[in-house]
């Protein structure tokens, strides 16, 4: 039966409109997809990346067993726009801390993040370490701790310069006028995001959802993030991992997070795992879902 109460949307009960709804303490309200037993021995909880969203790893939550938590970050795919000084990694870690602690606050978890949602957990274990008491491994999947500032991609020289002032050009145009439609045009943005996020020989539907996904990212939001990404420092946070089953997963041709980031995770917690897929690019999510959901899975058994 349809049923049409309280604002929701033709078809969808209010009671399921409020579990995929949630409304973090600064009244931003965040999308969330929860699917699975509520009653699973491990959750596992997914986060995306800067300028994407919880279809990012649609593929990989399809593989994975037990319970799993999705949700959009704010100012990116449903969730609402950051307020005023909202969009930033640390704040972004106190969302994940208040959406745990209402939606699993009890029972193991797994934290797995791509890109900025790695960073977010390394926020989480830098703020709130009494929440890593539960967790039971950690994937970090195409990030960093630090030292991203200033990043050319692996440009050279004038290449390089070119392009830093470019991104400060449009990010400032997007910031002033509030342009969506910038991001929104992919048939104009894919070429571009090809080249920046994927390896070799990418399947162009994942490069087609991924631009989707870009041009749902509140534009204001986005540029926000990109000054916290640069200011992102959190090698010393990672102590509060050392004691948790971590395994860190990198593309062997990632222009955003190169392998060399991977590595210096991997020697601050000597007992991860260190994987890299040869040839693959920022969008480990889409490129190797495969993979990533059989590490992630094995971290339930840990």
């Amino acid at each position: 039966m349809k049923v049409r109460t309280r604002g929701t949307r033709v078809g969808v009960p209010w009671e399921a409109a409020v579990r995929n709804r949630f409304v973090t303490s600064d009244g931003t309200a965040l999308h969330v997809v929860d699917t699975g037993p509520r009653d699973a021995g491990v959750t596992t909880v997914l986060l995306h990346g800067w300028t994407l969203d919880h279809t990012s790893w649609d593929e990989v939550a399809e593989a994975l067993p037990g319970r799993v938590l999705r949700y959009d970050h704010r100012g990116h795919g449903g969730s609402a726009p950051a307020p005023v000084g909202g969009a930033t990694i640390a704040r972004l870690a106190d969302d994940l801390a208040e959406l745990l602690e209402d939606r699993v606050p009890t029972g193991r978890v797994v934290l797995a993040g791509h890109s900025m949602g790695g960073m977010t957990i390394m926020a989480l274990a830098e703020q709130r370490p009494d929440l890593l008491e539960r967790v039971a491994g950690v994937a970090l999947v195409a990030t960093s701790c630090g030292e991203l500032a200033g990043s050319t991609l692996g440009l050279p020289g004038a290449l390089g310069r070119a392009f830093l002032a470019g991104e400060k050009a449009m990010n400032r145009r997007i910031a002033a006028f509030r342009r969506p439609e910038l991001l929104r045009r992919t048939e104009v943005v894919r070429p571009g995001l090809r080249w920046l996020l994927f390896g070799e020989r990418p399947s162009w539907a994942h490069v087609a959802r991924t631009a989707a996904m870009v041009g749902r990212c509140h534009p204001v939001s986005m540029v926000a993030f990109r000054d916290s990404l640069n200011e992102h420092d959190r090698r010393k946070a990672l102590a509060e991992l050392a004691g948790i089953p971590c395994v860190v997963l990198s593309g062997g041709a990632d222009r955003l997070t190169p392998p060399r980031h991977a590595r210096v995770l991997a020697d601050e917690l000597p007992h991860a795992e260190l994987v890299t897929y040869p040839g693959a690019g920022h969008m480990l999510t889409l490129e190797r879902a495969a993979g990533v959901a059989a590490h992630i899975t094995a971290l339930h058994s840990t």
